[in-house]
C-alpha cells in the first residue's frame, strides 16, 4: 500500500527538482494541521527551504503549537502562480505540496542558526538587525522544522502545453 496518493493528473506533475525551485524562490505558503476538535488548522506562514526541509518561527503557544505537539503530521502548500483566465473559466496555476512531519528544534544552537537563515531570507545583508531582533526576541520565538516525506507539484495543463512546446 502507498503511504501518499499519487497524483491523479500525472502529464501535469512538476519534476521534484521545478517543485524544490518553487519551494526555494516563493516566500509563503499555507500550513496545514489537525487542531482542535480534529477540526482542519490551516495558517499562512513566511518560511524558508533549507537541507532538504522547511523551517518555520512560532511564538511560544497558540493554536499552532497545540496542533502540532498534539499530532506532528502536516502539509505545506505553495502557490507560485495563480493567473486567472476568466474567458477561459480557468487559472494557469503552478503549485507544490509537501506531507511531512513537524517538529519544534529544541536545540538552542540549531533554534538560532536556523533563526538567522529565515531573517536572512527576508533581510539579507543586514547582520547587525538581525542578531538585534533575536536579542530581544530569540527567548520568546520557537523555530519549527517540517521535515518532508513527500513532494509534489502541479500545474495547470495549459502551462504544461506551453512548456512541451517550448514555449516557456
Amino acid at each position: 500500500m502507498e503511504v501518499f496518493r499519487p497524483i491523479r493528473r500525472h502529464h501535469q506533475q512538476l519534476s521534484e527538482e521545478e517543485s524544490i525551485r518553487i519551494l526555494t524562490e516563493s516566500t509563503s505558503g499555507t500550513l496545514a494541521l489537525l487542531g482542535d476538535n480534529d477540526y482542519p488548522y490551516a495558517v499562512p506562514l513566511s518560511y524558508v527551504y533549507a537541507d532538504g526541509a522547511i523551517f518555520f518561527h512560532s511564538a511560544l503557544e497558540g493554536h499552532k503549537i497545540d496542533a502540532i505537539r498534539k499530532h506532528e503530521k502536516a502539509s505545506f502548500c505553495v502557490i507560485a502562480q495563480d493567473a486567472v483566465h476568466g474567458k477561459e473559466y480557468t487559472t494557469y496555476f503552478r503549485s507544490v505540496i509537501a506531507f511531512g512531519r513537524i517538529h519544534i528544534i529544541e536545540d538552542a544552537e540549531q533554534k538560532l542558526a536556523y533563526a538567522r537563515l529565515l531573517g536572512n531570507r527576508y533581510n539579507p545583508n543586514d547582520d547587525k538587525a538581525l542578531e538585534e531582533e533575536l536579542a530581544k526576541g530569540f527567548n520568546r520565538m520557537l523555530m519549527l522544522r517540517f521535515d518532508i516525506e513527500h513532494l509534489t507539484g502541479k500545474e495547470a495543463i495549459e502551462l504544461t502545453r506551453a512548456r512541451q512546446k517550448g514555449n516557456l
